[in-house]
């Protein structure tokens, strides 16, 4: 029978994290006890795989990202500034896509995916279960979310509760009271957390204006263009009165209201006051108001992060609050008094 790692561990008196760290030649390990594990691993026939060491290095010199979507403007804007420092820095990508499928995750998150394949992960977007936090942690590798909150784990990220309420206030002191909310719900519930900070938050900013919320003005999508098409679809054809501003947690889902607002005939600032949150490349040209974020950049950090810590410097990879900033365009505008009119009556 193959001696395995927790042989190793078990008679070493370490935990496996330890003999992984040691075999690959990583940080954190003194070097008594990386001598004292190298030689009960030869003395038990303890083989470590060539991709796990990297032969001479212990290294793979190459970095995983997890992502639930690569089709997406958020995740491909994160995977390029995550690849522009690994380049920089002599490292490979290699990118685990979930396709925003759930099933697959039990394959990409065995014990096998990350300790023999690489030596950091940074993770895009989703949660982790408790399991998976505990396979990652048992392999002892660096790792580090961007774009929100993980449980367990440091993350780069905008202040998401700032965010919204930045966005919804925006519409507010334009003098719009029948604000509608369309938030995002992931599709693949693979983030828990954002969708609902920036839901709560539109609530909040409401509540704090003394404005009521409108239970038929409560959308769902899944932070896509279509989302927002068939949002306002929804919306335009229910009976009943209008509102006069929506709040979309996300650029793609506001890019498919701008849209969408053309061939149903609504006028986009005058019958409708649409913002966003991202800054997506193409919410300039579509003169979307937006709170802009920088995923390139967050994951560019989060990167560095990393590959300082396989460097050796302790403690490099810790939670940042990435800045945020209102960008004012054309989709929002002052509530006109013909429209303050029609609401009031």
């Amino acid at each position: 029978m193959a001696v395995s790692i927790d042989d190793v561990a078990a008679a070493a008196g370490v935990s496996t994290a330890t003999v992984s760290r040691a075999v690959r030649g990583l940080p954190r390990v003194s070097e008594a006890t990386r001598r004292r594990i190298l030689a009960v691993a030869e003395d038990l026939g303890y083989v470590a795989s060539s991709s796990a060491s990297g032969l001479a290095t212990g290294k793979t010199s190459t970095v995983g990202v997890l992502a639930p979507y690569v089709n997406r403007w958020f995740f491909a804007a994160a995977i390029e500034g995550a690849n522009r420092e690994l380049h920089s820095r002599g490292y490979n990508l290699s990118l685990f896509n979930l396709g925003g499928q759930t099933g697959s995750r039990e394959r990409l998150f065995s014990k096998t995916m990350v300790h023999k394949q690489i030596d950091a992960l940074l993770v895009l977007c989703m949660a982790l279960t408790e399991k998976e936090i505990d396979n990652l942690h048992r392999v002892d590798i660096p790792l580090v979310a961007v774009g929100g909150p993980v449980r367990g784990c440091p993350s780069i990220g905008v202040d998401d509760y700032a965010v919204a309420t930045a966005a919804t206030n925006h519409l507010i002191s334009l003098g719009h009271r029948d604000i509608a909310l369309l938030h995002g719900e992931d599709d693949s519930a693979l983030n828990f957390e954002v969708p609902k900070v920036r839901a709560q938050a539109f609530a909040d900013a409401m509540h704090a204006a003394g404005l009521s919320v409108n239970p038929d003005w409560d959308l769902y999508g899944n932070f896509t263009l279509r989302a927002g098409q068939q949002a306002l679809v929804k919306l335009w054809h229910t009976p009943g009165p209008k509102p006069t501003a929506i709040f979309c947690a996300s650029d793609e889902m506001a890019l498919g209201i701008i849209f969408e607002a053309r061939r149903l005939g609504v006028r986009i600032p005058e019958d409708l006051s649409v913002i966003g949150i991202d800054d997506h490349e193409f919410a300039d040209a579509a003169g979307l108001t937006t709170v802009g974020q920088d995923p390139t950049s967050q994951a560019q950090l989060g990167t560095k992060m990393l590959l300082d810590e396989l460097d050796g410097h302790t403690g490099a990879v810790q939670s940042v609050l990435a800045p945020h900033e209102l960008i004012v365009r054309e989709s929002t505008a002052k509530l006109s008094p013909r429209r303050m009119f029609v609401t009031a009556s």
